[in-house]
């Protein structure tokens, strides 16, 4: 009889802050080189790292004492400016982590963090992959890039080759998966300003999962009809094939599947540059390469728009596909729930349409979904997971949402939950848009959650429908008193929506019903951002 070689238990914990590639590489590594003998104990991040004496496998260099620094600018509502000066003592890379969005969407592959540690250690080369930052991030990750080049950061340590982790299909942009589009169904009343659609996608076949708080990923294309006016004005057909990137398809299908069409990258504008023999042809655009703005018109050119600009410039076809961005994927919260919702998933989505001078624009994947696909279309997706915001553990801890117009998804994830585990610790939501007649999403669906007891409060604020604007924020300061009661009693707070505005004055709001009604006076702010770092005040911004 063979004995048997005993199984050491895992010695990094579930929660412990790893991937499940880290994980299971440490594991393996240190079940290794540690006996039994002295029962093992569970790891933490410091321990593991200190005891390789590197960098964790999919992890760059860890930063140096200095840089633990708790990034300030670690505020999606912040300008880039003031994001900037707050890091400008600090090494490149903890710079270029400032000059991230500081969204943690994910839609680049990355965090915030990880993204600007990867390019930092050289591990990443493209410089445009954050799509919330855009052009504003773009130049300064270029700029920044240049100062690593010229010698301002020591080259990162070699981590041990770590065995290669299995493939989760449908977990990360780079291994998506196969789903089905099902049905929409347009939210708005007749009368209404806004297009939104509530839009069901089948996993059944593809297997995906998800938990409350995740998002979903998925790769639209762009509108053909943009694609073909591309092509006609490039005078090239668009069956002709391009070779770019070491690939060959038609021009049609580069510019409907790989290539973003939106906003015109300084890149576009350089390439453009170089080719135009009009003096002032060359000034202005050398002017908008550099994100000026000669003209007044820089926030509406997209590539089209540019193109058009400078009739007299135009780019060989490969060429143009060069100077282009990559069409990457659109993050949506999640506004389902796999436990009352088996095998599907459910997005709350905004159509994005807006007209400059004679062309209609479009967003790329809310008209996606909207126009450009029925039921029955295959859809390439993928979930991500969600980076500090979902449930709490317990369904007895009080949940506090702020959630107006689309902000809303999240939290109808949430409330479906936590009716199907018969959560009772009690849900607090603040709803809003423009008008309660039109504009009052999952109406129904919000009542029969009430009536259930899985929403104990429901407060609403219409900006349209009276002679004052009313909005979340303002039903927050109204009910101060009794919010500030659930969070005495350990709620959880949570924020889904705009970054810049909305969610920026929600804050400011909770922290002056801190100052009243918990009497925390000047260091209301600091109380605030304790709940931040014990995980009871999470937000979901874009």
């Amino acid at each position: 009889m063979t004995a048997q070689t005993p199984i050491l238990p895992p010695l990094i914990p579930e929660n412990a802050p790893f991937s499940p590639e880290q994980r299971a590489w440490l594991n393996g590594f240190f079940a290794g080189i540690l006996s039994m003998d002295g029962g093992p104990q569970a790891l933490s991040r410091d321990a593991a790292t200190a005891l390789l004496g590197s960098p964790l496998p999919g992890e760059a260099q860890s930063a140096p004492a200095e840089e633990d620094d708790g990034a300030p600018w670690h505020d999606a509502s912040m300008p880039i400016d003031e994001r900037m000066e707050l890091a400008k003592d600090r090494p490149v890379s903890r710079k270029m982590f400032a000059a991230m969005a500081q969204q943690d969407c994910g839609q680049c592959g990355y965090q915030c963090e990880t993204y600007s540690a990867a390019i930092a250690a050289g591990e990443e080369k493209k410089l445009n992959l954050c799509v919330p930052g855009g052009k504003e991030t773009q130049r300064m990750l270029k700029k920044l890039a240049a100062d690593l080049e010229g010698g301002a950061a020591a080259p990162a340590a070699v981590a041990p080759t770590p065995a290669v982790p299995a493939i989760e299909l449908g977990r990360s942009r780079e291994h998506p998966v196969e789903a089905t589009f099902l049905s929409r169904l347009r939210l708005n009343g007749d009368g209404s300003d806004k297009e939104t659609n509530h839009v069901e996608i089948d996993l059944s076949a593809c297997g995906l999962t998800y938990e409350p708080g995740d998002s979903f990923g998925l790769f639209a294309t762009n509108c053909s009809e943009l694609a073909g006016l591309v092509a006609k004005r490039l005078e090239v057909s668009t069956d002709e094939p391009v070779t770019h990137d070491g690939e060959t398809m038609p021009f049609g299908v580069w510019l409907s599947d790989k290539v973003s069409l939106g906003a015109a990258p300084d890149a576009l504008f350089e390439l453009m540059g170089a080719l135009a023999s009009d003096p002032d042809d060359k000034t202005r655009l050398a002017r908008l390469a550099e994100g000026e703005d000669p003209d007044g018109d820089l926030m509406s050119l997209d590539v089209l728009a540019a193109l058009e600009k400078f009739p007299a410039v135009t780019p060989a076809a490969a060429e143009f596909l060069g100077a282009l961005d990559p069409l990457q994927p659109r993050l949506y919260s999640i506004s389902s729930a796999l436990s009352a919702d088996p095998g599907k998933v459910s997005l709350t989505v905004d159509s994005v349409r807006y007209r400059i001078a004679e062309r209609m624009r479009k967003g790329l994947a809310s008209t996606y979904l909207a126009d450009r696909v029925e039921p029955g279309s295959k859809l390439k997706v993928y979930v991500q997971k969600a980076h500090g915001f979902g449930l709490p553990a317990s369904g007895e801890v009080p949940i506090i949402m702020v959630g107006p117009g689309t902000g809303v998804a999240p939290f109808r994830s949430f409330l479906r939950a936590r009716r199907a585990t018969e959560a009772t610790g009690g849900a607090w939501l603040f709803f809003g848009h423009q008008r309660e007649a039109t504009d009052f999403f999952y109406r129904e669906e919000l009542a029969e959650l009430e009536a259930a007891g899985a929403l104990t409060k429901l407060s609403l604020a219409w900006s349209r429908d009276g002679d004052r604007k009313v909005y979340v924020q303002d039903r927050m300061r109204e009910s101060g008193a009794e919010l500030w009661s659930w969070l005495e009693r350990g709620a959880h707070f949570y924020v889904c929506g705009d970054a810049k505005r909305m969610a920026a004055d929600v804050e400011k709001a909770l922290i002056d019903i801190a100052a009243e009604h918990g009497a925390k006076g000047e260091g209301a702010k600091a109380y605030i951002g304790e709940l931040k770092k014990a995980g009871r005040y999470q937000a979901d911004v874009y």
